[in-house]
C-alpha cells in the first residue's frame, strides 16, 4: 500500500545491462530458456505473501479457475486452485533483461486457454536501456517464447493501472492487440503474438502526460493506448471480430471504435470528455460498454472520476457514476461485471486513501449502487464486509487508526478488479500491498456480511534491499521497499508483523553486531524521522533513535562487532558514529559512503565512496583512506568475514568501467582482485563446507561468460553456479547473504520477487526453511495424474495420502521416470532429480500430514519420446499403493 513502488530506477546500475533490441516490426525470434532443475539447489520464497501492486488480474472466460495476475515489478503469475496459490512465471527471466519483470499487459486465449501472454518492460525512460517485448506461452507460462519490440513498455509508469493494453481476438486468436505508450500508438499481430506491426489507420496514439515538466521522463512521458476490448457479439470462430474498443490517454477523444476487424477507426461520438477511461469493459449479453474515467493516471493519484455506460445498439451515453462528480474525491478505475448475471457490474474508487477505498455494486446496469462501506453516522461506519488478513497479519501496518479509518483497510490502489466469469461469488481485487478476494459475494445483495480475505500465498513481489542472517535468533532478518522488512523465525511462515516502532517506508540497510547478535540495528525513510532504530532482542522489538541534523533518508548503517558503537551514513548528511543515542560527525570520509563493520574488532569500522576505501580504528571518530583503484561508478556492496579481522571482499562497477571481485586481509590497506569474476554485484558468507574452515562465499556474478548465483567453498579460488536457467528473477544485485548455520542455503534479494533462499541437497545441506520434520516409511498411497500435455511437455498433478494410523510431521516421496522426463518447475514440494530418479519434498507448509489425511503438490516437466505415468512410488523406501 505503499508509493515508492520505482525502486531500482533510483540505482546507478541500469546503464549498459541489456542489449538493445532489434528495431524492426518483425523482430527475429528470441527463445526464452526453458526451465530446468538445478542439480543440487531446490529455491523457494521466503513467506511475505504479498508486499507490492498488482495492477492485473485477468480470468479465462473459457475454462473456469484459470486466472493469472500481473504485477507491476515482479512478473506474472498463474492461479492453482487446488493449493489455493500463485505459481510465478516469469522466474527464468535474466539479468540482462531485467525490465521484462515489469508486466503492463496480460492477455488469457479464450480460444486455446493453453495460450497466455505477457507485454513486458519496466520503464519507458532511461532507467530501463532495453526495449520493450512480448512474451508469448503455449503451456501455460511454463515456458515462453519472446517476441522484442522497437519501443519502450512501462510496467512500473504512471497509468500501469489501466488496461488491459494487450488483448486476444476471442474468435481469431492469431489476431491480437497491444496499445503502445510513448506515442507508439496501436500495434497488431496476426501470427499469434511472433511478430507485430503498427496499426497505421489508427491516428491517436494518446496525449496525456502526468507532469509534462519532469525531466526525469518518468512523470511526462504520454500514457499512450491503455485497453483493448472486443464485442464478441460481432464475430464467428475463426473469423476475426468486427468490432473492437480501444482507450486512448487522451482526456478529449478517449474511446475509438472499428467495426471492420480493425481497418479502420473512429472516435465514439456522443463521448465524455475531461477525464481518461482507465478501464472499458463490455457486457455483450446487454450490449452495454461500461467505463470507468479519473481525472489522472493513477496508481496514486485521482481527484475526480466518473462511470459511463455506452449502449453498442443505439450509442446511447449515460452517466451512471455510483456519486456525483461534485461529490468525489477520487477516480474510478476497477471495473468488473459479472458473466454470470448481465447487468451485475461493480467499479472501485481506486485513488480513496483516506479513509479507505471505496468499492460500487449495480444489479441493474448501473441505474442504482450500493456502497461495500458507508457512514451511519460520522464517523461511525457500517462494512458490508469483514477483513480477515490472519493469513498475512502484517497487512494491519501494526496501526490502531481512529474512525473511520480502520485496519486493515479494505484496499488502496484498487485497480483491478474481477468476478470470476464462472462463479459469481468469487471475486477478486489487487491491492498496492496484496490480493483480496472473497468466496461469498452473493451476500452482499443480501445485506448479509461477506468475508474478505488476502488470495496472494505464492505470490511474492518485494523489492530486497538488505539481508541479514544472525548466527543466532532468527535465521534471516531483512530490509525492504515499501513494506520495511521482517523477521523470519521460520523461513516457511509469514511472520505477524513487519518492523513497527519506527514503521520505515522503506528500510536500506540492517545490520547486528556479530559476537552479541541480539542488538541489531537499521535505517531507512520515513517522512519526518526517525530514519533509524535498535533492537535487543534480534530484532524481535525497536526502539527509534536519534537524528543528527539535516538527514532526509536511511542510507546505511553499521553495527560494531560487540554492538556497543555504531556508525550511520545517512543521506543528507555526513558520516556519523554513535553509541545508540547522540551522534558526533566522523572525519576523514565524504558524505554518502557506503559503511560496514569488522566482525571481530568492535573498534574498526569500513567505507567505501568513489573508487577509495576508508577504515576507523577508533570507532568511527576518524576514517583514513586506504585502496583506491576499486571501481570508481556502479553499484558497490562489500562485507568483512565473521571471524577473521580485516578480511574484506568487495563487489561491484559497472559494465562501461572496472568491473569485478576483490580481496582484501589487510583492513582495506590492499586489495586483490579475484580471477576469473567478470563482474559481481553482492558478496556474502555462510557456513563453510564440510571438512573446510573458510566460510562459503556467495555472490551475484558473471563468470565464464555466465550469469548467475555463485558460490565458492574454496575462499574464491573455484567457483560453482547454483542456480539455473529456469531461476534467474531478474536483477539479483541487491545483497546475497549465506546461512551461518546450514551450510548451503544462501538467501538472494530480488527487485519484485520478494527473498529467495535456495537450499542443497549435498551433505550437510539445507533442511528446507524449518525444522528437519523426517521421513516418515511406507504406509502411502499415491495417486499421479497427467493433466496437461503438450510436444515436448506436460503438467502433472500428484496426490500423497498417509493411510497410516500416525500422523506425519514431513515426507519426501521418490519415483523413477521409465522414459528419461525431467522435473522442470514444482509448487508445493521441492524436487531433486538425479538421472531418472525423482525426488519430491514437502513445502514447509504441507509437511504435517494427519492419518487419513492428504498432500498434493504438482509441476511442469519435458519428455522426449513417450511420458508414460511411473510405475512405482516410495516413502522412506518402502513402497506406496498405487491409486
Amino acid at each position: 500500500m505503499r508509493r515508492t513502488r520505482h525502486l531500482l530506477a533510483g540505482l546507478a546500475l541500469t546503464a549498459g545491462l541489456l542489449a538493445g533490441a532489434v528495431p524492426a516490426a518483425a523482430a527475429p525470434e528470441t527463445p526464452v530458456p526453458a526451465a530446468a532443475a538445478a542439480p543440487s539447489y531446490t529455491w523457494k520464497n521466503v513467506r511475505i505473501d504479498g508486499g507490492g501492486f498488482v495492477p492485473g488480474i485477468v480470468f479465462n472466460r473459457a475454462e473456469k479457475d484459470l486466472v493469472y495476475a500481473r504485477t507491476d515489478i515482479g512478473g506474472v503469475y498463474r492461479w492453482n486452485q487446488a493449493t489455493t496459490s500463485w505459481t510465478p512465471l516469469l522466474d527464468s527471466v535474466d539479468w540482462d533483461h531485467w525490465g521484462h519483470t515489469g508486466v503492463v499487459g496480460l492477455a488469457s486465449d479464450t480460444v486455446d486457454p493453453d495460450r497466455v501472454y505477457a507485454a513486458v518492460g519496466t520503464y519507458t525512460n532511461d532507467w530501463d536501456p532495453g526495449n520493450g517485448a512480448v512474451l508469448r506461452s503455449a503451456d501455460r507460462g511454463a515456458t515462453w517464447q519472446r517476441a522484442d519490440l522497437p519501443f519502450k513498455l512501462g510496467g512500473n509508469m504512471p497509468g500501469r493501472g489501466m488496461g488491459e493494453r494487450l488483448a486476444v481476438d476471442p474468435h481469431k486468436n492469431s489476431v491480437l492487440y497491444l496499445g503502445a505508450p510513448s506515442g507508439n500508438g496501436l500495434w497488431r499481430s496476426t501470427d499469434s503474438g511472433a511478430t507485430w506491426s503498427k496499426v497505421t489507420s489508427f491516428t491517436n496514439p494518446g496525449n496525456f502526460q502526468q507532469d509534462p515538466t519532469d525531466t526525469s521522463g518518468y512523470n511526462s512521458d504520454e500514457q499512450g493506448i491503455v485497453w483493448v476490448t472486443f464485442d464478441e457479439s460481432t464475430g464467428t470462430a475463426g473469423s476475426a471480430t468486427r468490432t473492437i474498443y480501444v482507450g486512448v490517454g487522451d482526456k478529449d477523444n478517449a474511446v475509438y471504435r472499428s467495426t471492420d476487424a480493425g481497418a479502420t477507426w473512429t472516435r465514439l461520438p456522443g463521448q465524455p470528455t475531461g477525464h481518461l477511461a482507465h478501464k472499458g469493459v463490455l457486457d455483450a449479453a446487454n450490449g452495454h460498454l461500461y467505463l470507468a474515467y479519473s481525472d489522472r493516471a493513477g496508481p496514486y493519484d485521482g481527484g475526480k472520476g466518473q462511470v459511463w455506460r455506452y449502449a453498442t445498439a443505439t450509442g446511447e451515453w449515460k452517466d451512471i457514476s455510483p456519486v456525483a462528480e461534485a461529490d468525489t474525491f477520487h477516480g474510478f478505475s476497477g471495473l468488473t461485471v459479472d458473466r454470470q448475471k448481465p447487468g451485475t457490474v461493480m467499479v472501485s474508487a481506486y485513488s480513496a486513501w483516506w479513509p479507505d477505498t471505496q468499492i460500487f455494486r449495480s444489479t441493474d446496469s448501473g441505474a442504482t449502487w450500493t456502497k461495500a462501506w458507508d457512514y451511519t453516522a460520522y464517523p461511525t461506519r457500517a462494512d458490508r464486509y469483514t477483513m480477515d488478513v490472519s493469513s498475512a497479519p502484517w497487512l494491519t501496518w501494526g496501526g490502531t487508526p481512529t474512525a473511520p479509518e480502520q485496519t486493515p483497510k479494505l484496499g488502496w490502489m484498487t485497480e483491478a478488479l474481477e468476478i470470476d466469469p464462472f462463479d459469481s461469488n468469487r471475486m477478486m481485487y489487487g491491492t498496492g500491498a496484496t490480493i483480496y478476494g472473497t468466496t461469498e459475494l452473493a451476500k452482499w445483495d443480501t445485506g448479509t456480511n461477506f468475508t474478505i480475505k488476502p488470495m496472494v500465498q505464492g505470490l511474492e513481489e518485494t523489492a530486497v534491499l538488505d539481508l541479514a542472517s544472525p548466527p543466532s535468533g532468527a535465521p534471516l532478518i531483512s530490509a525492504l521497499g515499501d513494506i520495511g522488512g521482517f523477521r523470519h523465525t521460520d523461513l516457511t511462515k509469514v511472520p505477524s508483523m513487519m518492523f513497527t516502532g519506527p514503521n520505515f517506508t522503506s528500510t536500506t540497510s540492517v545490520d547486528f553486531a556479530e559476537t552479541k547478535p541480539d542488538t541489531v540495528v537499521r535505517a531507512g525513510h520515513l517522512d519526518g524521522g526517525p530514519r533509524v532504530a535498535f533492537s535487543t532482542d534480534n530484532g524481535a522489538d525497536w526502539s527509534p533513535g536519534q537524528e543528527p541534523s539535516g538527514v532526509t533518508g536511511g542510507g546505511t548503517v553499521a553495527a560494531s562487532a560487540d554492538g556497543t558503537r555504531f556508525v550511520w551514513s545517512p543521506d543528507g548528511t555526513g558520516v556519523h558514529t554513535g553509541t545508540g543515542g547522540a551522534w558526533t560527525a566522523s572525519t576523514g570520509i565524504p558524505a554518502g559512503a557506503t559503511v560496514e563493520s569488522d566482525r571481530v574488532d568492535p573498534k574498526t569500522f569500513y567505507g567505501f565512496k568513489d573508487g577509495t576505501f576508508y577504515a576507523s580504528t577508533d570507532g568511527g571518530a576518524t576514517f583514513t583512506a586506504r585502496a583506491g583503484g576499486l571501481p570508481a561508478k556502479g553499484n558497490a556492496r562489500f562485507k568483512a568475514v565473521p571471524g577473521r579481522k580485516g578480511d574484506i571482499w568487495f563487489a561491484g562497477g559497472a559494465t562501461d568501467s572496472t568491473y569485478g571481485l576483490w580481496h582484501s586481509t589487510d583492513g582495506g590497506a590492499t586489495f586483490t582482485r579475484v580471477s576469473g569474476v567478470e563482474q559481481a554485484d553482492t558478496v556474502g558468507f555462510g557456513k563453510a563446507a564440510p571438512g573446510a574452515s573458510y566460510p562459503a562465499l556467495y555472490t551475484s556474478a558473471k563468470i565464464g561468460g555466465i550469469r548467475g548465483i555463485f558460490r565458492s567453498t574454496d575462499a574464491g579460488a573455484s567457483w560453482v553456479r547454483i542456480n539455473d536457467d529456469a531461476h534467474q528473477w531478474g536483477w539479483t544485485g541487491g545483497a546475497i547473504t549465506g546461512d551461518p548455520r546450514v551450510y548451503g542455503r544462501v538467501y538472494v534479494s530480488t527487485n519484485g520477487r520478494g527473498i529467495i533462499y535456495g537450499d542443497t541437497a549435498e551433505t550437510g545441506g539445507g533442511d528446507g526453511g524449518g525444522t528437519d520434520p523426517g521421513t516418515p516409511t511406507g504406509a502411502c498411497k499415491v495417486a499421479y495424474k497427467v493433466t496437461n500435455q503438450w510436444q515436448g511437455g506436460f503438467q502433472a498433478d500428484v496426490t500423497l495420502t498417509n493411510t497410516s494410523t500416525t500422523a506425519w510431521t514431513g515426507w519426501a516421496l521418490g519415483w523413477e521416470y521409465p522414459a528419461g522426463q525431467r522435473i522442470g518447475q514444482m509448487w508445493n514440494a521441492a524436487p531433486t532429480q538425479s538421472g531418472t530418479a525423482v525426488t519430491a519434498r514437502n513445502a514447509g507448509w504441507n509437511g504435517p500430514v494427519a492419518a487419513g489425511a492428504s498432500a498434493s503438490f504438482g509441476f511442469t516437466g519435458t519428455w522426449t519420446g513417450t511420458n508414460p505415468v511411473p510405475a512405482a512410488f516410495t516413502l522412506g523406501g518402502a513402497t506406496c499403493s498405487v491409486a
